[in-house]
């Protein structure tokens, strides 16, 4: 079984973000680069149908040359190759000029399954791995829990969450499957792993070998454009609701959310 895993790098969750003088960007300066948290889920998906099924597991990323990194990370947990889009045109680029970047190189790729995280935790939009399957004419299983491939390889079940509910679907392959968090627990790459993943193919293709116009991708060719960025307001200080006994205190509570909060 082939799978393709589709991974971001994101800044770390612990780093502190701060918005650039221009006002539509963040200061990328000290950042600590990770690979995105969901495409995590579907790196270690993606490991468990190859030690039961067999067959290669191949990391693709998009961005500059950092990306090599969080590629590097998904080879020492156990991928077997590596292929980074990487060129200067992308830069800025929206999820649908991206998705169009990685169905270019994932279309002359044999797979069964193709892994993508349910949306990247620094713009949010979730809308890559949709795109990706439009792109290839796959189907689409998004915000998934559980996978649960058929002995044969030719079809596989998976669980989402619906209002409280589960929702179970089948589908033929090949599939694309959004990951989130629950899917699994992801394993830390050992150092043999480490070891080995300096000697994994990793290939670097830009759009010329993808045949794509570089006036398609980018700042430019952006259908969503980011007008400002802005932090979130200050929180205001606290109140402690005085009272002598809990029906004065559940009182003053109701008085306070009525008149200042004005909730109720």
């Amino acid at each position: 079984m082939n799978i393709i895993v589709c991974l971001k790098q994101v800044p770390d969750t612990e780093t502190q973000i701060k918005i650039a003088p221009d006002g539509q960007s963040i200061v990328q300066d000290d950042i600590k680069w990770v690979m995105n948290p969901y495409d995590e889920f579907g790196v270690e998906e993606a490991l468990r149908l190859k030690e039961k099924f067999g067959g290669e597991v191949t990391v693709v990323g998009l961005g500059p040359k950092r990306v090599t990194e969080s590629i590097r990370t998904a080879l020492a947990m156990g991928a077997d190759k590596g292929i980074l889009i990487c060129d200067d045109a992308l830069d800025g680029s929206d999820s649908l000029a991206t998705a169009k970047a990685l169905a270019a190189v994932v279309k002359d790729l044999e797979y069964d399954v193709i892994f993508t995280g349910q949306r990247g935790i620094d713009e949010d939009m979730g809308v890559v791995g949709a795109s990706l399957a439009e792109f290839l004419g796959i189907p689409q299983l998004s915000l998934i829990l559980k996978v649960e491939m058929a002995e044969d390889g030719q079809s596989v079940k998976v669980q989402r969450p619906v209002e409280g509910q589960t929702l179970v679907l089948e589908s033929n392959l090949p599939v694309l499957i959004t990951a989130q968090k629950g899917l699994n627990e992801p394993r830390y790459a050992s150092l043999p792993g480490i070891m080995k993943a300096k000697k994994k193919p990793l290939e670097e293709k830009t759009l010329a070998d993808l045949g794509i116009d570089p006036s398609e991708v980018g700042q430019n060719a952006r259908k969503q454009k980011v007008l400002a960025l802005s932090s979130p307001p200050e929180r205001g200080a606290g109140k402690i609701v005085e009272g002598e006994t809990p029906q004065e205190k559940a009182a003053a509570l109701a008085k306070l959310l009525h008149e200042e909060a004005k909730v109720i």
